[in-house]
This record gives C-alpha cells, sequence and structure tokens, in this order.
C-alpha cells in the first residue's frame, strides 16, 4: 500500500504543487505545506476508494490542507492593494506573461481559483465539480465568471503598462 501511494504521488506531485502556489507565496511556507499536504493524503488513503480519479482525490486533499492552513494564518490575499498589483505588473516582463496569468488568477477567490486552474489543467467540470462539492452548472457558471474576471484584469494590467 506504501509502495503504490508514493508511485501515485509522485505522478501527481505537480498537483499539490499547483494548488499550494496558488495560495501561498513564500517559499518556507510551501515546502512545510508539501508536507502537510502529503501528510494529510497519507492519512487519508486508506479511504480512497477510487470512485474518482486519484488527481482528483489529491487535488480535493491539496485544497483542503491549503485552506485549513490559509485559515490559522488568517493570510487574505484579497486585500492586496492596486499599487502592489502595479508594481508587480510593471515589474513583469512582458515575456514572462504566465506570471501575469498566475497573478490574475491568484487575485480570484480561492474556489474560483482551483477551478480555472483545474481547467487549465484539463479537467471536466464534473470532476471540478467533485472537488469543490459545487453543483457541475455551478461549477460552469463560476468557471466562466472566473475567465471573465481574469480577462478583464489582463486587459487593465496591459493598459497600465502601455
Amino acid at each position: 500500500m506504501e509502495k503504490e501511494f508514493v508511485q501515485l504521488v509522485q505522478r501527481n506531485s505537480g498537483i499539490i504543487h499547483k494548488v499550494i502556489q496558488l495560495y501561498v507565496d513564500h517559499s518556507e511556507d510551501r515546502r512545510d505545506l508539501y508536507q502537510e499536504v502529503l501528510l494529510q493524503a497519507w492519512k487519508s488513503y486508506a479511504g480512497f476508494k477510487g470512485e474518482s480519479l486519484f488527481s482528483t482525490w489529491l487535488y480535493r486533499i491539496s485544497l483542503n490542507t491549503v485552506l485549513t492552513y490559509r485559515r490559522r494564518q488568517r493570510l487574505d490575499f484579497s486585500e492586496l492593494t492596486a499599487q502592489h498589483d502595479a508594481a508587480i505588473v510593471h515589474n513583469t516582463p512582458v515575456a514572462e506573461d504566465s506570471e501575469l496569468l498566475l497573478l490574475a488568477i491568484k487575485r480570484l477567490n480561492e474556489i474560483d481559483r482551483l477551478i480555472i486552474t483545474m481547467h487549465l489543467d484539463g479537467y471536466e467540470n464534473e470532476e471540478i465539480a467533485q472537488v469543490t462539492g459545487l453543483s457541475k452548472n455551478n461549477t460552469t457558471v463560476r468557471l466562466h465568471r472566473a475567465k471573465q474576471a481574469v480577462i478583464q484584469r489582463l486587459k487593465t494590467w496591459t493598459k497600465a503598462k502601455i
């Protein structure tokens, strides 16, 4: 059982890193949180019934662990100011559009952040709904709104850079 778990985690470790990166900025906290996600996943692995993909299950474990961590730390990235955004945007080279996309996604609320990231990773809305606990229809609506919010923010930043 342990060997199987390690293999599955190794194949899907990018999921853990991605979820953590969406919610935590400091590298030390990311390392600690990665270990915490592994611990929580191991403790829950015996209950994994295979009713969903392991990757979907791991997304859920990662998200729950990260959100619990954030509640404990009382961090709220939505309180970042427009001045902070502007400073980052103006200091980010145009060649690093992926950094701007990540920054725009980080400005979404916690659930929308996960929804759009899972969508970009190729997950279907039904799988995203399983992870978030939302209905498929609600997931579809929130995904559309999240895309629009990201597009609008990127347009605003692009105009500010010119």
